[in-house]
């Protein structure tokens, strides 16, 4: 297989090289991530302008891989038009730092680029893990999780969707298949004011987390320490 691998956290980090080495064994590897951190630009996409790639090594053999000053989508549109000889059989995104989980799947560069890519007609995965989360239940169960979702493609327009819990392997409940994506109150958000001058006034948001999960679904997957997978519906 030829695989394109992005994310949203930008190129440098550990969870994308993570993630390349785990899915060298399924193919050829080609990397398109942002320069910088892209977090919760959703499904953004640059066209007032051209984007720009260089090449950049992410310290990985045989990998061939490029730094983009755009979105995830654009990584994603530019790497299967461009990139890939041929495009890509598949699209990975992530690893994220961070939950995709719930509502918030809809601020996620990380689904988008996996979206962006369904959108084509490419099979795409997204995986996350826990923001400061243990990387251990990665390394044991995405192996499989990755052959299970690519043995199983999806309609065009759909993305498997795959979070890791925020605990320890040993504390890890195994895999939930199938999770719903919640509509449950995920957060509690407000701001926080402060006056910085020249007649300006700052907000920071603040955000308490609402844990209350419905069965079934991605968000009660996570808080019972869980492997969330499951399927995001693109629009189209």
């Amino acid at each position: 297989m030829k695989i394109l691998i992005t994310n949203d956290d930008g190129i440098n980090s550990p969870l994308l090289k993570k993630l390349v080495i785990i899915a060298k064994q399924f193919g050829e590897i080609y990397v398109v991530a942002p320069d910088t951190q892209r977090s919760a630009v959703s499904h953004g996409f640059t066209y007032t302008r051209p984007v720009c790639l260089k090449e950049y090594s992410i310290g990985v053999e045989n990998v061939k891989s490029y730094a983009c000053d755009g979105l995830p989508a654009d990584c994603v549109r530019v790497g299967i038009g461009s990139i890939v000889p041929g495009g890509p059989d598949l699209v990975l995104a992530g690893i994220n730092n961070g939950f995709n989980i719930g509502a918030d799947i809809q601020y996620s560069g990380t689904v988008a680029a996996a979206m962006e890519a369904a959108f084509v007609g490419v099979q795409a995965i997204a995986v996350s893990l826990a923001s400061n989360g243990f990387s251990e239940t990665v390394d044991e169960y995405l192996p499989m999780l990755l052959k299970e979702c690519i043995e199983k493609p999806l309609a065009r327009n759909q993305v498997w969707n795959i979070n890791f819990p925020e605990c320890t392997l040993a504390e890890c409940g195994g895999i939930r298949r199938n999770c719903a994506v919640s509509n449950d109150l995920f957060y509690d958000d407000g701001y926080m004011t402060e006056d910085v001058g020249d007649g300006k006034t700052a907000y920071s948001i603040v955000a308490r987390r609402i844990w209350n999960a419905t069965p079934g679904t991605d968000l009660a997957a996570i808080v019972e320490n869980c492997i969330a997978v499951g399927i995001v519906n693109n629009i189209g």
